[in-house]
């Protein structure tokens, strides 16, 4: 089985570890470790019967609850078969433009939705001359002179795989000078709503805007592939055109319903991540080699010292945990690794292991 390009792959680690994938503690996979909420699991047995039908391909129970949780008109609302689906219409849109930036390292996923129609990238790298990585500004400092119209860009807010979050102002400042730019908010809802720096509230102000959302990975519901997008409704009306129908199935979109107003979840899932990652932050900290960068999102970046590789394997072979490696990020390759905050007891074991093969 060959190396996995992507985190959450606990059959290729159980291969390593030499144990069965239910005994793997995956800290590659940055998904909440305090889901699938009751009332999701809940809205899936109500629904069940739904399965004999097929859902309405506007989904417009979905794309309400959608709109009234962000407070914006359902018509500037899609739904997808999870953020990939979305980003890959946003990748045939791109591909009609003469050039799409990315900030890299980049979520892998932006290449394939962008090579997959032939677009032309320009890569614009966050990394510092002295190894250490820069912001948005950094990577964007001198734009392109040389390609006269049709710029395209892709940001990650907060950002995978470094963590940071940019401010709206940042972003915003940049919007005038490209004609489509898609912000991807996936690991968004990890923040309270005040320290959010959503920039859903000015899609309607900026045509050349969509924000791509992901509800799989602050409610752990990754099984079900849901996701949604916000844009000008005539963009939204051509993506739907393109793409399958119902993409969406019934039961995912009754848990979808169903989650968006668990304002009980939500605030328990803000209240364990700001302890959790901050005692994982600076327990990384303490072990020697290891340079974790502070993040707002639910992982954590570290550089080491020593190959990633090597300690991936042996974290796997001695105490049956994964990490995120980062070899499909070119700019960090076989130094860094990313690791998913979960419960203060599984953020214990990791610690323990690390300090024990570092």
């Amino acid at each position: 089985m060959n190396r996995p390009k992507h985190g959450g792959n606990p059959s290729w680690a159980a291969t390593v570890a030499g144990c069965p994938p239910s005994l793997i503690l995956d800290f590659s996979a940055s998904i909440s470790p305090l889901g699938p909420p009751s009332t999701a699991l809940a809205a899936i047995k109500l629904h069940i019967d739904n399965l004999t039908n097929y859902p309405n391909p506007d989904y417009p129970e979905l794309c309400q609850a959608i709109a009234a949780h962000h407070q914006i008109p359902a018509r500037w609302v899609l739904p997808g078969n999870g953020a990939a689906e979305l980003l890959t219409w946003a990748g045939w849109e791109f591909s009609k433009l003469n050039t799409t930036l990315l900030p890299t390292p980049a979520f892998g996923d932006y290449w394939r939705s962008l090579q997959t129609f032939g677009t032309r990238i320009i890569p614009r790298s966050m990394m510092m001359d002295d190894g250490e990585i820069g912001d948005l500004d950094f990577a964007l400092r001198h734009l392109p002179t040389e390609i006269p119209h049709s710029l395209g860009l892709i940001v990650n807010n907060p950002h995978n795989p470094t963590g940071q979050i940019w401010s709206k102002e940042t972003i915003l400042a940049y919007l005038s000078e490209f004609d489509l730019v898609l912000v991807d908010e996936s690991f968004m809802d990890f923040l309270p709503p005040t320290e959010q720096q959503s920039l859903i509230p000015f899609v309607a102000q900026y045509s050349n805007l969509v924000i791509l959302r992901s509800l799989t990975k602050f409610y752990s519901l990754p099984g079900l592939r849901l996701g949604y997008c916000i844009g000008h409704p005539d963009r939204l009306r051509r993506w739907k055109n393109w793409r399958d129908p119902w993409p969406v199935n019934s039961l995912a979109a009754a848990a979808a319903i169903a989650v968006l107003g668990d304002t009980e979840f939500e605030r328990s899932t803000w209240d364990w991540l700001a302890e959790a990652r901050s005692g994982l932050f600076d327990g990384l900290k303490q072990i020697a080699g290891l340079h974790p960068y502070p993040g707002a999102a639910n992982f954590i970046l570290v550089r080491s010292d020593r190959s990633v590789t090597e300690l991936q394997t042996k974290l796997l072979e001695q105490h049956q945990i994964l990490i995120r490696d980062c070899i499909s990020f070119p700019e960090l390759g076989d130094r860094f690794f990313r690791v998913a905050v979960r419960t203060l007891s599984e953020n214990d074991r990791l610690l323990t292991a690390l300090r024990s093969v570092n």
